[in-house]
C-alpha cells in the first residue's frame, strides 16, 4: 500500500527563480526549500522523514486549499462579505489556489491507474497496464491549480461570483501590502508551483483556479 503524504507550497522563501521576462518562475522540485515558518518546515521535515524511510510513497505538494465546507479562506471571505462593506485583503502574495476536491479526485486517479497487486503487476480499476507503478513513479510533485492570483484577487472573485449568483453581498475588495496586516508567522511573497512533472508522469493536469472557483461555488 503506498503512503500518500499531502505537503505545501510554503516549504519554499518566496523568492523564486527568475523567468526569461525577469520576473519570477513557478517553482518546480529541484528548486530548493527555504520556509519561513514552522509549518513550512513541519511539512518539509514530513517530506524528508517519508523519503528517508522509503516506503512507496506520493508526496504531493499543493497551494492555497480551500473548500465549499469548512474552515477556510473561502469561508472566511464569505462571512466577512455578510458582515462589512469592506474587506481589506494582501495583495502581495501570489499564489495559486486549488480546490480540495480538485486534488482528491487528482489523488484518486493516480492510484487508481498505478495500483501495485503484491504480484507486482500493475493494475487498475480498467484491467492491467493502465498507469505507471508507484514503486517506479512514486516520489515528490507539485500538485496544484493553473494560474496565479493574489489573496486580494482571489477574494474578489468570490465576493463577485456570489454576488453575480444572488448567494452575497458585492462589497468592496481592496488591496493592501502584507505590511499593514501582520501575522505570527511570515508567509512567502510568491509560492506558485510548476505542475509539469505530475502532467508528464501520470497526465494529471488541474483546470486554472478559476474554474475550479466556478466549479466548488456551483456545487455548493
Amino acid at each position: 500500500m503506498p503512503l500518500v503524504h499531502y505537503s505545501t507550497d510554503y516549504v519554499f522563501g518566496g523568492q523564486g527563480g527568475k523567468a526569461a521576462d525577469g520576473g519570477p518562475r513557478p517553482y518546480t522540485e529541484a528548486d530548493a526549500p527555504a520556509p519561513l515558518n514552522q509549518y513550512g518546515r513541519s511539512k518539509l521535515a514530513g517530506e524528508r522523514a517519508i523519503r528517508a524511510v522509503g516506503p512507496v510513497h506520493l508526496i504531493l505538494r499543493t497551494s492555497w486549499v480551500y473548500a465549499a465546507r469548512g474552515a477556510n479562506f473561502l469561508a472566511t471571505v464569505r462571512r466577512l462579505a455578510a458582515e462589512r462593506d469592506e474587506l481589506c485583503i494582501v495583495d502581495d502574495q501570489t499564489g495559486s489556489p486549488t480546490w480540495a476536491r480538485a486534488i482528491a479526485g487528482a489523488t484518486a486517479r493516480i492510484l487508481a491507474a498505478s495500483w501495485v497487486r503484491p504480484e507486482g503487476v500493475v493494475n487498475g480499476p480498467g484491467g492491467a497496464g493502465v498507469g505507471p507503478s508507484l514503486a517506479e513513479a512514486g516520489g515528490l510533485y507539485h500538485l496544484s491549480a493553473a494560474g496565479s492570483t493574489s489573496w486580494c484577487g482571489f477574494a474578489r472573485a468570490i465576493v463577485e461570483a456570489d454576488a453575480a449568483a444572488g448567494r452575497g453581498r458585492n462589497v468592496r475588495v481592496t488591496g493592501i501590502p502584507t505590511s499593514e496586516y501582520p501575522l505570527p508567522a511570515a508567509r512567502p511573497a510568491w509560492s506558485v508551483l510548476d505542475n509539469g512533472a505530475i502532467a508528464a508522469a501520470f497526465g494529471i493536469t488541474l483546470p486554472d483556479w478559476e474554474r475550479q472557483l466556478a466549479q466548488c461555488l456551483g456545487a455548493g
